[in-house]
């Protein structure tokens, strides 16, 4: 009986320390050290452009003149003869980046001291401006139709930006 008890506890002793070496190489086989490395690049460009500008409306006896461009500004220079003469320029802008943009706003800011005969007015182009699409929009330069008498200032100039975002 004292080796059965013996044996019973060399068998306990066994199983224990078996035990412990088992929980020993999970721990090794569960404990690894991963490396990481990577390298990120950035490859979007944002290049919104203005690509081209007509003067795709004249009525009256007006003239539209020889618009011409950059790829960030666009000049113009209307000559309204009589009242109700209209030019209206075409602007193009193209999204030559691989960004997605999206029209913010467009701010056209008349100069101090321009005569009241001449308004001024523009459409928004369209809200989405996709990687590689165009869009357009419109500035108008109208001699007052209601005007009954030629004002004494004739001239008036309009600074303008148009602002895109990150679509």
């Amino acid at each position: 009986m004292k080796n059965m008890k013996k044996d019973g506890r060399n068998i306990l002793i066994a199983s224990l320390l078996a035990i412990v070496l088992f929980m020993s190489i999970g721990y090794a086989a569960f404990a690894q050290t991963l490396n990481l490395n990577s390298t990120a690049t950035i490859s979007g460009e944002w290049d919104i452009e203005i690509t081209g500008i007509t003067a795709s409306s004249v009525t009256g006896n007006a003239k539209g003149g020889t618009p011409t461009y950059t790829s960030t500004s666009a000049t113009f220079n209307p000559t309204l003869m009589q009242p109700g003469d209209t030019v209206t320029y075409t602007i193009t802008v193209e999204n030559k980046g691989n960004i997605d943009a999206k029209f913010s706003s467009m701010n056209l800011t008349e100069t101090a001291g321009g005569s009241p005969a001449i308004i001024y007015s523009s459409t928004d182009p369209s809200s989405e401006l996709a990687a590689g699409a165009s869009t357009t929009f419109t500035v108008t330069a109208t001699y007052d139709s209601t005007v009954t008498e030629v004002p004494d200032i004739k001239t008036k100039s309009i600074t303008g930006t148009v602002e895109y975002v990150q679509a």
